[in-house]
């Protein structure tokens, strides 16, 4: 009989928590846990938290009331709770529901292990502190069970920018960038695996700023090495700030074969004014002279954004800049978000904007961009792409897979697998995805 547990892990917020729940499932088998799907068969429950919307913590504490449920049944279940709401609310975590076991902050997932042995002898275990060591460091080596095609890779985090809403610069910490040759060894392991194209991540991963072999490398330059790694065939990165685009990194997108022709590059308004009380430190005008040089760069790259309406102070001309904006700029997808006080930021206390007015700006802003997003899938239809197959489709013989621009593109392929590259004709959209035929 195998004497290993079994790990449900449920992931809350952005792909940083995806890639922090991969890691952290990884160092927990190294104490005896396997990954499971079924959370009513688990020894270990552990959420995965994000902070960045209103009420997170209140629902975090909504989830380990039912999971306590679940624990009064089965004594010997432990609860953890890891990511950013640990990191924020800390020892109020177990102070407010007891049946916790385990809270670990964002920086400490690589000391799972001895935390894990702490419960196992009965006793609690905390840890939300900022370790001078690195956690990338210290973490197992990642196993080398085949992957799907596609992965994401951390090399940044923490975020310097201190924007009025956010609650990163709290949670995650300092801007702290990876050394390159670890990133390097993790992307031909991921490589060696199965997996075709990564997407590097960083709160903002574009004032990365890792060490290399002869200083400090920038992202393009990141980019660039990774350009060299043998059956690495696809590029991305995300997220990113408009006053970190440097001349070097969108010349990579025209120049670097691998870099795709997809940029995340949030605005959040297009009111001078209210970007001056979110503390982002761009103007309007700025951003579209950034999105002006890469469109120089790469004339065919897709635009994706994030906006947040009812800030604190908009007004009704200043959610107009911010849809003359969207006009200008065309994105070809975006997030949308109505504000939502974070404790603990400069904008909590401010109070906010009519909440009647707030529901109907988000509606009309997602309303145009959604009509943008529709019509840029619908300029596809004749084009030829590159897909990535990532899985089979519902239909016999389908794969689906993603475009260089990212979008979902359904094909019927039967002889293709997982893993493969292939150009396809769009022949038709549909809601969120497109269509094609396969070319020989």
């Amino acid at each position: 009989m195998s004497d290993r547990k079994k790990l449900f892990i449920k992931t809350y917020g952005c792909q940083m928590n995806v890639y922090d729940s991969e890691r952290m499932a990884e160092t927990l088998g190294g104490s005896g846990y396997d990954t499971t799907e079924d959370a009513a068969s688990a020894d270990m429950i552990l959420l995965n938290t994000c902070h960045i919307r209103e009420k997170a913590a209140e629902k975090i504490y909504s989830e380990l009331g039912r999971l306590k449920v679940h624990k009064d049944a089965n004594p010997n279940l432990k609860i953890a709770v890891a990511g950013c709401v640990a990191q924020a609310e800390g020892e109020e975590i177990v102070r407010r529901q007891p049946a916790v076991d385990l809270v670990v902050g964002p920086q400490s997932y690589h000391r799972l292990p001895e935390m894990e042995e702490k419960i196992r002898e009965g006793k609690r275990a905390l840890d939300t502190d900022f370790p001078e060591e690195d956690k990338f460091e210290h973490m197992p080596k990642r196993p080398k069970a085949a992957r799907g095609p596609t992965a994401f890779l951390t090399v940044q985090e923490g975020c310097d920018k201190f924007c009025a809403f956010c609650v990163v610069p709290y949670t995650r910490g300092a801007e702290v960038s990876r050394p390159v040759d670890r990133i390097l060894t993790e992307a031909r392991d991921l490589v060696e695996r199965g997996v075709r194209e990564i997407t590097l991540l960083g709160q903002n991963v574009n004032a990365y700023h890792g060490q290399g072999p002869n200083g400090d490398m920038t992202l393009d330059q990141l980019i660039w090495a990774l350009n060299d790694v043998d059956g690495l065939e696809r590029i991305r990165f995300t997220t990113s700030h408009p006053n970190d685009m440097t001349d070097a990194l969108i010349a990579a997108h025209g120049e670097c074969e691998k870099l795709m022709p997809y940029l995340h590059l949030p605005v959040q308004s297009g009111s001078d004014k209210i970007l001056k009380r979110m503390n982002r430190n761009h103007t309007a005008e700025s951003y579209l002279k950034v999105i002006e040089r890469i469109r120089a760069a790469r004339p065919d790259i897709l635009l994706s954004g994030d906006f947040i309406v009812g800030f604190p102070e908009e007004t009704e001309a200043d959610f107009e800049a911010t849809m003359e904006l969207v006009r200008q700029v065309r994105y070809g997808q975006a997030y949308s978000f109505k504000y939502s006080s974070r404790p603990g930021t400069p904008a909590a206390e401010r109070p906010l904007v009519d909440q009647a007015e707030a529901d109907d700006r988000l509606q009309r802003l997602q309303g145009l961009l959604s009509s943008q997003q529709y019509e840029i899938q619908d300029e596809m239809v004749g084009k030829e792409v590159s897909v990535l197959f990532e899985r089979e489709g519902r239909l016999e013989g389908q794969m689906v897979g993603k475009s260089e621009y990212l979008h979902a593109v359904h094909v019927t392929a039967p002889n293709a697998k997982r893993g493969d590259i292939a150009r396809v004709k769009i022949t038709n959209t549909e809601r969120n995805s497109l269509g094609g035929t396969l070319l020989t």
